[in-house]
């Protein structure tokens, strides 16, 4: 009997036979080979992928991909067989080149029928469902040159395809998914994406991971993302916004089906272009603790800060400079023009560090500047408690908030870990501006650099929004909105009842003058969408209740609201963890089991648990994307039977908006409650199964997990069985 091998990368499953085998496809990107005596069994593989490089340039919305992946055979045996590569969904190849070992190699479209026929059947021999997600897609093939043990082959695939504009928006999908059957991990990935449009460019955003983005002009904009020895867990996605506004409103919609609410996202995006746009004068007030705590590096760094911002005022800005210790100091009497920046740096430089902290009284002579006819910016900066003057925290708060005219923005900085955050995030929260802490190994300079770079040029204040011709509710941030700065992006998620068209308003400040911008939008009525936005609505939802926590104290409703919704979207939070054993994931939801994973936000004010808190309460509350999955080391044989010298076993993953936990063999969806519902049990490999791929494309991705799955669809659980 011939022995059967199967590589499975992140494109592509190559046989390996003494003559070439067809073969599939499957979203991982490392490689492990299967005997096929031994299936469903991993063993060790030999078959790597060394790099994994992705090129694609979008000029007026035609994107040409082109791909490159580098396989290794450091085994001691021959690969060669079939090559499949699955295209993004809904892509229209105009253009088709493949290389493989510098050669030309014909290939030729499977249609989606086509591909799905050869799926199932892959499927149905190695009794493996990666294939599945798939379902639904058109397919690349063609034969692969043999590997010889040692060598290297290079693939080269490049294809076009034309992306349509949805609602002023353009979306680019690259399928980049990894980590359902694979427990290694691509050594080289890298994502490059040049855009160019003969219309002026306003929002980019990427849900998915974190990019690098380089603006050329209105016009062209590079995106870059690399990484090293990963497994991502998701499709690398793009969007960008074609300027029709002044400022510009796009709207990105989900519902799971038409009988349920959905989710929505607001990219509200200005200008980048401090010409485009008129620029709100301001009035920007730096307090800096010069108390004897900051003597050193960090009173060095303090006063490169202040010079940054000084040197990067507008011309119409106005400023001043307050040092406080034990009392005060002023370098003026009153605001000044930017003409005496240079001379403010000059008497921040002669300056010691030394005395005591006076918060309340630098925060009160700061006040007392402000004028209410221009927005003003204090950005204030401490690394102590306060220790001179008023000391209680609760009276500063009433005493600062109480004397703030409704044109002030206050930007705090904590330097260290001896700063009270309770106090710092109130007034930031209360006086809508942001709270950011420096820890010991950082830099002020730069924290306090990349922060005003983002808020040196306000185009519109006091922002307000509403939506006519739907229901919305349950945004955030909730009212009252940020301000909105030249070449920021505001993202605003919540929910909305039936669907349809739509009318936002935005309105705001411009100088004195209040202006309201309109724009139609269309909430989706049916089931589909972009399944990011449940999840990255439930994080900032978890953010803003894990805050409400932390300043004000433990709520039940709010700690029950935040297990329900960290179990539902498999969101880690202090109050939720999943603990994982050899052979189950256990969501952690009672009061005696959550007690181990919140003690910071039992902490006092100060200290490093409270400055932990505070930023992670504030990095959920303003995420831009959807936390990531959790993730864990295994600890002995994982549920494809991989040795525990293996790393990285998942035992949480996301599929569209569910959220799926390894337990006792199963992948389970965390909607599905077994006290109200009887699962239909479906045997693996049957016709039943296969004919629930008819029910949905999310479902193939349900099946892809493995073989023992339980998911809901449309208010029924299905639970499939072993053969």
């Amino acid at each position: 009997m011939k022995r059967i091998w199967t590589i499975w990368t992140s494109v592509a499953l190559i046989a390996i036979v003494g003559s070439a085998l067809l073969s599939g496809v499957s979203a991982a990107y490392a490689s492990a080979v299967r005997p096929a005596a031994q299936l469903p069994f991993w063993v060790d593989s030999g078959v790597v992928i060394t790099a994994h490089r992705v090129h694609v340039t979008i000029d007026n919305q035609i994107a040409t991909t082109r791909i490159e992946q580098i396989f290794a055979n450091r085994s001691d045996r021959m690969a060669e067989g079939t090559y499949l590569f699955p295209l993004p969904r809904g892509a229209a190849v105009s253009e088709l080149v493949m290389w493989v070992d510098g050669k030309r190699v014909e290939a030729r479209i499977l249609e989606a029928d086509e591909a799905r026929d050869i799926y199932d059947e892959i499927v149905r021999r190695m009794r493996d469902p990666a294939l599945l997600e798939y379902v639904g897609t058109n397919a690349i093939q063609a034969n692969v040159f043999p590997i010889q043990p040692g060598d290297e082959v290079k693939i080269e695939i490049e294809y076009g395809q034309l992306l349509p504009v949805e609602d002023g928006l353009v979306h680019y999908v690259y399928p980049l998914r990894t980590d359902y059957l694979t427990h290694r991990a691509v050594e080289q990935l890298s994502v490059d994406v040049r855009v160019h449009s003969k219309d002026p460019i306003s929002t980019i955003y990427s849900p998915s991971h974190p990019v690098a983005i380089s603006r050329e002009d209105d016009y062209n904009f590079r995106v870059g993302y690399e990484a090293a020895d990963v497994r991502p867990e998701e499709d690398f996605s793009l969007y960008y916004s074609l300027a029709e506004e002044t400022i510009s409103v796009n709207l990105l919609s989900y519902r799971e089906s038409a009988r349920e609410d959905g989710f929505f996202a607001l990219l509200i995006t200005p200008p980048v272009r401090q010409d485009a746009v008129r620029v709100i004068p301001k009035d920007v007030i730096l307090v800096v603790d010069q108390s004897g705590s900051m003597f050193g590096p960090k009173w060095e760094q303090a006063r490169a800060a202040a010079q940054f911002v000084l040197e990067n005022l507008n011309a119409e800005d106005r400023f001043n400079v307050i040092a406080f210790s034990t009392g005060w100091r002023v370098y003026a009497d009153e605001l000044q023009p930017i003409s005496e920046a240079k001379d403010a740096a000059e008497w921040l430089d002669s300056l010691d560090a030394l005395g005591g902290t006076d918060i309340d009284g630098a925060l009160g002579e700061a006040l007392k500047m402000a004028e209410r006819e221009r927005p003003t910016v204090i950005l204030f900066l401490t690394d102590g408690l306060p220790t001179e003057g008023e000391t209680d925290t609760a009276s500063i708060l009433s005493h600062i908030t109480e004397e703030a005219p409704p044109n002030v923005r206050l930007f705090a900085f904590g330097v260290g870990y001896d700063v009270d955050t309770f106090l710092l995030d109130q007034l930031a929260q209360k006086l809508r501006g942001v709270s950011a802490y420096v820890r010991p190994e950082e830099r002020i300079d730069d924290e306090v650099s990349a922060l005003y770079s983002k808020i040196s040029a306000p185009v519109l204040t006091d922002l307000e929004l509403e939506v006519e011709g739907v229901h919305v509710e349950d945004m955030y941030p909730a009212a009252p909105l940020p301000d909105l700065f030249v070449g920021s992006q505001l993202i605003v998620v919540g929910r909305y009842r039936d669907g349809g068209t739509a009318t936002v308003r935005l309105s705001g400040e411009l100088e004195d003058s209040r202006q309201t911008y309109s724009y139609e939008v269309r909430f989706r009525d049916n089931a589909g969408g972009e399944p990011f936005i449940p999840r990255l609505w439930a994080t900032r939802k978890i953010g803003a209740l894990l805050n409400a926590i932390r300043l004000h104290g433990e709520d039940p409703e709010l700690v029950d609201s935040i297990v329900r919704l960290s179990l539902r979207y498999g969101i880690i939070t202090p109050y939720t963890s999943f603990l994982i054993t050899e052979d189950d994931i256990v969501p952690l939801d009672t009061v005696e089991e959550r007690e181990p994973f919140a003690p910071q936000f039992n902490a006092p004010a100060s200290g490093q648990a409270a400055v932990d808190a505070a930023e992670m309460a504030a990095g959920l509350a303003d995420a831009e994307a959807p936390m990531a999955a959790p993730t864990a080391m295994r600890i002995g044989a994982d549920e494809a039977g991989a040795s525990s010298a293996d790393v990285g076993a998942q035992r949480v993953r996301y599929v569209g908006d569910r959220t799926f936990v390894w337990r006792n063999g199963v992948w389970v969806d965390t909607s599905y409650d077994p006290e109200r519902m009887t699962p239909v049990q479906v045997r693996f490999l049957s016709d039943e199964y296969f004919a629930l791929l008819d029910l949905g494309p999310t479902v193939g991705e349900f099946l892809a997990l493995g073989e023992r799955v339980i998911f809901v669809w449309e208010g029924t659980a299905y639970e499939i069985v072993s053969a």
